[in-house]
């Protein structure tokens, strides 16, 4: 393709060119945490990769309606990157530069098809290895639907080239024109002064003009647009929750260290992605609001360590859980010290994470892995 690029029509020449910078830029800032997750999580990632055509493959013998549920399921995990990726590939800058510009649609078609399968055909090999290791085993229960299994996953792949290339299609779509209520005052610093109640002080009115601030920079703006950092954030805040249950709960199916290696990641990563989501907006918002008639350091400051809230929230449960008076330690079997070892040495990895933000990527990146296993390796006495 490379080779032969030269050939083809200007626009899409541009679109795998943009793909292909956009694919080496991901890799390079990838490459600087590689070492630590092949450190702490290789042998994981190689058995992910050899489970990766199992759904398509034992969707055969199941009946219809488990089999189309792992079949849509198989397409999606496989249409999964191009929509992590959508940002990349088609960034606003070139999006705004584009659309106005006559291009045909024939042409924004092949375009949005080929982008895709720059990056379904890569995933395939990954597949075609799944695939391999599974018939290499050859199971029992593969032998006689081996034919059906092969159909399966690669029409999976199919539709999801297919789902990605109507992602990229509906990212080129032109958005509706938006529609301005001149009653309603635009948002921001400048919006009008909140109305001081009788008996309030200065210093109350003062947090209520942070807060206000507070909202409208760096909550509202996570959760317009096409921003994910909300919903992201709600997911991971959901999931962390629901490991501390489970955990605590730990049914015989799965080691209980499991569901703790879960919990501490879940806790982690919800700081980690908070913290970096917050760094990336006020690097936004500084050459605008240097000039704002406002303290804006210290709503900096203020939105740094908020990010910390929904860390605090998932620890306060498991406090709750575990040292409250719905925890019941001494009939549910685990030991209260182990716990509350537990909750300290994760507030003070939670608070590193935002103290220590000047660490390189690497730096960081062997942060969160070194609390997840320390706080694993702690989680694993709870029982003992």
């Amino acid at each position: 393709m490379i080779l032969s690029i030269t050939s083809l029509p200007p626009y899409l020449r541009f679109r795998l060119r943009l793909a292909q910078q956009a694919m080496l830029q991901f890799a390079v800032s990838f490459k600087s945490s590689l070492e630590y997750i092949l450190l702490g999580f290789g042998q994981v990632l190689v058995g992910l990769v050899a489970c990766l055509a199992l759904p398509g493959l034992f969707a055969a013998t199941r009946p219809w309606p488990q089999a189309l549920g792992l079949f849509a399921g198989q397409a999606l995990i496989a249409s999964a990157p191009v929509w992590l990726l959508r940002k990349r590939l088609l960034p606003a800058q070139v999006l705004q530069w584009c659309r106005p510009l006559p291009i045909p649609a024939r042409s924004q078609w092949g375009a949005n098809i080929a982008v895709a399968g720059m990056i379904i055909v890569p995933l395939s090999l990954a597949y075609a290895l799944s695939t391999a290791i599974w018939l290499f085993q050859w199971p029992d229960w593969l032998r006689p639907v081996a034919p059906q299994a092969l159909l399966l996953t690669a029409g999976s792949l199919l539709l999801g080239w297919i789902i990605s290339t109507l992602v990229l299609a509906r990212r080129c779509r032109m958005p509706a024109a938006a529609r301005l209520d001149p009653d309603r005052p635009l948002p921001g610093p400048y919006a009008p002064r909140l109305p001081a109640s009788a008996g309030t002080t200065p210093a109350m009115r003062r947090a209520r003009t942070a807060l206000y601030h507070w909202r409208q920079l760096f909550w509202l703006p996570f959760w317009r647009a096409e921003n994910l950092v909300g919903i992201q954030q709600t997911v991971l805040l959901l999931g962390a929750v629901l490991g501390i249950g489970v955990w605590l709960w730990h049914p015989a199916v799965v080691p209980p260290a499991l569901w703790g290696f879960n919990a501490a990641l879940l806790l982690m990563v919800l700081t980690d992605r908070g913290d970096k989501a917050v760094t990336e907006q006020i690097a936004l918002l500084r050459p605008v609001a240097a000039a704002w008639p406002a303290r804006i350091e210290r709503l900096y400051r203020f939105a740094r360590w908020s990010a910390l809230l929904p860390g605090l929230a998932v620890m306060a449960w498991f406090a709750l859980l575990t040292l409250g008076h719905l925890g019941r330690a001494s009939s549910a079997g685990y030991s209260t010290t182990v716990a509350t070892v537990w909750l300290c040495f994760a507030g003070v990895a939670q608070a590193a994470i935002i103290v220590l933000r000047r660490l390189s990527v690497r730096g960081r990146v062997g942060l969160v892995i070194s609390a997840i296993i320390i706080l694993t390796a702690i989680g694993s006495e709870l029982w003992n």
